[in-house]
């Protein structure tokens, strides 16, 4: 069988509580564009248009156009949005999409790399609202890299993609700001200043994405809450979270490695963004 290569593992977008912490929980908006036996699903409402409203093409070979053009506030780097899209190689081969996770949409953060570099450069063109076909050429998709059976080398994307609403931080902690995408809501297993913690988490920068992934290595990053060499931003950021959340995390630089960077890996006066799942507090996992 083969595998499909999905944008993220996140498969769930419920608000995470926090003690102390007032969040902006908001039902799922539903689809009101119909067909005659019901609501349109997610896959049908990406089916490309007869009609043009705007088209745009760059120098490096991005195209971009649109469908519908939407009335909602730009895309802003830094910020998540839902996002229901589709993505297929030349020859209409399917190889990405919120549909094949079932899900109506997905949580897209702009400017941090979480796709390849043409999606970025694609989304700061848009608007909350927009419905648009993006062509990316080979060097701003996967470039020379393949995936076996699925994607071949030096292969062009066509992304099919709908831009729904800003996704609000759940909570934000001297600048550090926190996304809970998913979370137990019956579980009671809070994080404090003195516990004992282990994550599964990707972490990088705009210069570096994903420099360092737990999920690949298959083992935790395990460390104690007051451990000197942890992250500012980040322990704000854990503090009142529980054990299970789903949690995407953006660090300012001046609650990370501020002006002097981090070895190799992060610059000077760089964010840092974490895509986090708390997997142990205390020794309950």
């Amino acid at each position: 069988m083969k595998k499909i290569l999905i944008l993220t593992l996140v498969i769930g977008c419920a608000a995470c509580s926090t003690e102390g912490v007032k969040n902006d929980p908001k039902p799922k908006k539903k689809h009101t564009e119909t067909v005659q036996n019901g609501p349109k699903t997610a896959e049908q409402l990406l089916v490309p248009y007869k009609t043009v409203q705007a088209k745009k093409e760059f120098p490096n070979g991005l195209k971009i156009q649109w469908f519908e053009k939407g009335t909602g506030e730009a895309l802003k780097e830094g910020e998540v949005y839902e996002i229901n899209y589709k993505v297929k190689l030349t020859n209409g081969e399917v190889i990405d999409g919120n549909h094949l996770l079932k899900r109506d949409w997905l949580p897209f953060l702009v400017g941090f790399n979480m796709q390849s570099k043409g999606w970025d450069m694609a989304m700061t063109e848009m608007h909350v609202g927009d419905f648009t076909e993006v062509y990316l050429p080979a060097n701003l998709a996967r470039g020379r890299e393949k995936i076996d059976g699925l994607v071949p080398p030096n292969s062009p994307n066509i992304i099919f993609l709908r831009i729904g609403k800003r996704i609000k931080p759940t909570r934000e902690i001297d600048g550090t700001r926190v996304w809970c995408l998913e979370e137990k809501k019956d579980n009671d297993v809070v994080i404090k200043d003195v516990s004992s913690v282990g994550v599964h988490y990707f972490v990088g920068s705009k210069s570096n994405p994903r420099y360092d992934n737990s999920y690949q290595r298959n083992l935790p990053f395990r460390f104690h809450m007051d451990d000197f060499g942890l992250v500012p931003g980040f322990r704000k950021a854990l503090i009142n979270a529980k054990l299970y959340d789903k949690l995407w995390i953006i660090v300012p630089a001046n609650q990370a490695y501020g002006k002097k960077g981090y070895l190799d890996l992060v610059d000077p006066n760089e964010s840092m963004f974490y895509d986090l799942f708390v997997a142990e507090v205390d020794g309950k996992e």
